[in-house]
């Protein structure tokens, strides 16, 4: 596969002050692209190559004993000798290391980082990318007392290598291990938790303001990239933060992945530049910076057309502007220093220390350059830098998947929309900056005119969809569950008070395994289905996930949705189940809205399951069977509108009814027991047990563990059965089971 690079490397002005030109996210770069063309050009022109991801590094810039993959370090088929960080176990032991002592730390910390990943896979591109900036932030500050906050936390890795979990890196998503993202019941240097995008110049800047009441003098950072900071959020922190004009530190880390990956050349050259180095050290300069602030405030005083004139001669002597007006950064109010080689040590230590020194009051935002996966060629050569892989060979880099028995339901689902869009062309798709995770990228292949990716932005991923639907288009809204939280309010006011008929794929519903709780899809079901005229539905396998497909597509009258699981599927026979293969892609069948199904006639007890927990039903239903318990399963594929007709004969002909399903309180479950009471059928004798996940977050770990914890095992809805029935020590015996293996 080929990739893209930069090389030899382009070297970008330094550009200073409240504002400047970037070259970071597109929103930057479309804002600022008539002053960049005005920028003084500096070093090369950048040129695009082609990289094999499968490429080794020169033999002759191999060290004896070197292997390929890794820069500057010897094999690491085991784990490698890390003599110099093995002295750091928090940041305060950095303190006394010199610059070189500083990169060798930060050399072996690389090193370190690849084989612990390869062993438990995770973000390991990302992480490569911020070694220097880690090893610099953790020099200049003192953590705890000072706050360093992570966005997202894909990145963050290194940090907690260095924050006294390096021991424990080989634990990373597993159950009872270290979380993938920063926690702050993990580590008191985690002081803001993260998963989602777009957080962390909101959550420092409150830091911030109440260290200031508090007559606190830490500092606070905040870490974002180029990708975090195209959301909406960052922009409203960032216009906040100006207008408060509170002394924070925001860092912009643009590894340059919105577009073209680069990667910089082998001729001993710094990424930037010499001339851009001195730049940023001069603007980051305390007496600078202090003699500007005293600047500003005498020119307060004076008329605002001399105010005006002052500004603008301060701009145009250090080149920001042309003569239309100022840079994104300056209307926000922040103090921009940048742009920063990410990678070069020596820099970002001296000016981290000046900034930290400054007395001057206000946001500073430093703009670093660095490259993803810097350090390790199959992640520099990678298209997606090894963003998130799984177990993995150091020497090869070739990555060790366990194969699938079945597709996965995100690869069914990109079929199914293939399938609908070859018989429909009003059919679109929209995703938030997720085309890999959502599988979306497959359609795309097909109909690329056809998809949109908004970036991470699901409150205007949502309404513009709802604006295709005005128009009489069929938009597919794919969003992850966990992720559609952060457009519910487009949902209500945009989509579900019109009856737009926006169609939501909401990926990743339910437990998430390794990626915990705040990836988990706990609670769409409860906020879609209390929306008036949304029609919320749930497949039970991979075929129902087709037909749910189909149904959606074909529904006009209003907003509808459907939710599934990470993961593969089941594996049913497609044909069997009514699914065409219309090559490409998949054909389902329309299903008559708020219908469900029964799938085994019995006569003791109903299990009523909604989505993928119907097929655990019936491995419940099973294990009764054999202990002389005769089962009803039923499917009930739509939580909203509810089969009622369903639900009553269940509890009509039933003493007992569990009803079974992989989301929050408030759910599915709700909606039945509303029904239950209104009917009348909860005066009589019918028992009924809801069985949701419970009202705590489940960490990260195991799937099948994390089921287990949830108590929404087989095992759990066999007993749960058992138990209404009278039959407790039955019940406690099929637990028993559970807890023995």
């Amino acid at each position: 596969m080929l990739s893209t690079c930069a090389a030899p490397c382009a070297r970008t002005p330094v550009l200073l002050g409240r504002g400047s030109k970037t070259s970071g996210g597109r929103a930057l770069r479309r804002a600022n692209a008539a002053r960049k063309s005005a920028a003084p050009k500096m070093g090369r022109d950048r040129r695009i190559c082609a990289v094999r991801a499968d490429a080794a590094l020169p033999e002759s810039e191999l060290e004896e004993g070197e292997i390929q993959g890794i820069e500057g370090y010897g094999a690491i088929s085991t784990k490698p000798a890390t003599p110099l960080l093995d002295t750091v176990n928090v940041p305060a032991h950095l303190k006394s290391l010199d610059m070189d002592q500083l990169k060798q730390v930060a050399k072996e910390l690389r090193a370190d980082l690849i084989y612990n990943v390869s062993q438990t896979g995770g973000h390991l591109g990302s992480s490569l990318g911020v070694i220097e900036l880690t090893v610099a932030l953790n020099y200049v500050f003192d953590q705890p007392e000072d706050r360093i906050i992570w966005d997202v936390g894909h990145q963050a890795y290194p940090h907690k290598m260095l924050t006294g979990r390096r021991d424990r890196m080989n634990t990373m998503r597993q159950t009872d291990g270290l979380s993938p993202f920063t926690k702050r019941s993990e580590s008191p240097y985690d002081c803001f938790g993260a998963g989602h995008s777009s957080t962390s110049i909101s959550a420092g800047l409150g830091m911030a303001v109440a260290r200031d009441m508090q007559g606190k003098s830490n500092h606070v950072i905040s870490i974002i990239g180029d990708g975090a900071i195209t959301g909406g959020m960052a922009y409203e922190a960032m216009n906040n933060a100006g207008y408060l004009d509170t002394n924070m530190i925001i860092v912009l880390n643009d590894n340059q992945q919105v577009s073209l990956p680069t990667q910089y050349n082998a001729l001993n050259q710094d990424p930037v530049g010499a001339l851009s180095s001195t730049f940023a050290r001069l603007q980051s300069s305390k007496p600078l910076r202090e003699l500007r602030e005293s600047a500003k405030a005498i020119t307060k005083t004076m008329p605002v057309p001399v105010q005006e004139v002052t500004a603008k001669v301060d701009e145009y002597a250090r080149g920001m502007i042309s003569g239309s007006g100022s840079t994104l950064f300056e209307e926000l109010g922040l103090y921009y220093i940048g742009t920063v080689d990410g990678h070069n040590l020596e820099d970002l230590v001296a000016i981290l220390q000046e900034v930290k020194a400054t007395r001057s009051v206000g946001p500073v935002l430093i703009h670093i350059v660095t490259e993803k996966g810097r350090g390790y060629s199959y992640a520099e050569g990678a298209q997606d830098k090894y963003h998130g892989v799984s177990r993995f060979d150091v020497a090869t880099g070739k990555q060790k998947k366990a194969a699938a028995s079945a597709p996965t339901y995100t690869q069914v689902f990109a079929d199914a929309l293939v399938g609908e869009a070859g018989k429909d062309d009003k059919v679109v798709a929209v995703h938030a900056a997720m085309g890999g995770g959502t599988g979306l990228n497959h359609f795309e292949k097909y109909y690329a005119d056809r998809t949109f990716d908004v970036g991470i932005a699901e409150q205007h991923a949502v309404t513009f969809a709802a604006g295709l639907a005005v128009e009489g288009l069929k938009p597919m809204c794919t969003i992850y569950s966990t992720f559609l939280q952060r457009g519910w309010d487009q949902v209500v006011h945009d989509v579900a008070l019109q009856k737009l008929p926006v169609r939501f794929a909401m990926d990743r519903a339910g437990l998430v395994g390794e990626d915990g709780p705040t990836h988990a899809g706990a609670y769409d079901v409860t906020f879609m289905a209390c929306l008036p005229d949304m029609v919320v539905m749930a497949p039970s396998n991979e075929a129902e996930l087709c037909h749910m497909m189909a149904t959606s597509i074909a529904y006009d009258e209003g907003p509808s949705c459907f939710r599934y699981p990470r993961g593969a599927g089941i594996g049913v026979d497609m044909e069997a189940e009514g699914v065409v293969f219309a090559n490409p892609g998949y054909e389902g069948k329309v299903l008559p809205i708020g219908k469900g199904r029964i799938l085994e006639q019995g006569t003791d007890v109903a299990l009523l399951g909604y989505g993928t927990c119907t097929n655990r039903c019936l491995e419940a239903a099973a294990t009764l069977r054999e202990m002389g318990v005769s089962v009803t399963v039923a499917d009930a594929r739509f939580c909203k509108p509810l089969d009622t007709e369903l639900v009553r004969d269940l509890a009509k002909n039933h003493g007992a009814l569990v009803t079974v399903e992989e989301g929050s309180i408030g759910g599915f479950a709700s909606h039945v027991l509303q029904f239950l009471a209104l009917d009348g059928l909860l005066d009589g004798n019918l028992k009924v047990r809801p069985m949701t996940l419970p009202d705590v977050p489940i960490d990260h770990g195991n799937y099948d563990k994390q089921i287990n914890d949830a108590g929404l095992s087989a095992s759990h809805i066999a007993s749960t059965a058992l138990s209404l029935m009278g039959q407790k020590a039955e019940a406690m015996e099929v637990l028993a089971a559970v807890t023995s293996k």
